[in-house]
């Protein structure tokens, strides 16, 4: 979304903006990477055709997915970041034969970069976990729905509109990934709708601020 860009682009050095495939990439430094970051939209087609237009026009080596994502109620809190090891559909089931969130000739589970995942910067802070994203094409806010979540896949921290179908599409082209959300709200909670609202209005700089600090530590 808008609002997440505009928390990541400051992150930039001397950035400029190209207009390809329908989307507009900024691209610019952070340290000594050439980043190119973009707003891919909301929802699992918007965000598999951002990221195939990204990997097409600029062959990048590592693609980052972040921005925000609803808690499921366990220990990770509202301004808590996710590190996705694992990520996951809960709204696809392709038949007999098949599991649950296993999309047609994928694994069930997608990981992020295991090189990066165990990356130390991420250990020691009680704001950071890592664990499970799932991903689905609808907005989380009813109690029922989370609790389906839970019983699905056990243990999963946080839920998105597009980071399983971003995985998906890196999975496909051998690119690898990593997925990095925060939280921004409990959904089913009495004031999820609140929380929510109050997230934007916290501007929380310092939690997007992870990923410079994640550039910084990257091999060039």
């Amino acid at each position: 979304m808008g609002k997440e860009l505009r928390l990541l682009l400051p992150l930039l050095t001397a950035p400029r903006t190209e207009e390809r495939g329908g989307f507009t990439f900024h691209i610019g430094s952070m340290g000594a990477h050439e980043v190119i970051a973009m707003q891919c939209g909301i929802g699992k087609v918007n965000a598999a055709l951002g990221t195939l237009t990204l990997l097409r026009e600029f062959e990048p080596g590592l693609v980052i997915n972040t921005g925000v994502a609803g808690g499921t109620g366990g220990d990770a809190r509202i301004m808590d970041v996710v590190v996705g090891e694992q990520i996951a559909y809960h709204d696809v089931w392709c038949g007999p034969g098949t599991e649950w969130g296993e999309a047609a000739g994928c694994p069930r589970f997608f990981r992020s970069a295991p090189a990066i995942t165990a990356m130390s910067m991420f250990d020691g802070d009680p704001s950071i976990h890592r664990g499970l994203i799932a991903s689905g094409d609808i907005f989380v806010s009813r109690p029922e729905e989370v609790a389906a979540f839970r019983e699905l896949y056990p243990g999963v921290m946080a839920v998105d509109m597009e980071s399983a179908a971003i995985a998906q599409t890196c999975h496909l082209n051998g690119v690898p990934f990593l997925v990095m959300r925060v939280i921004s709200d409990t959904p089913g909670g009495a004031d999820n709708i609140a929380q929510y609202e109050d997230f934007w209005e916290q501007a929380p700089e310092h939690t997007f601020s992870l990923l410079h600090q994640l550039l910084q530590n990257l091999p060039e």
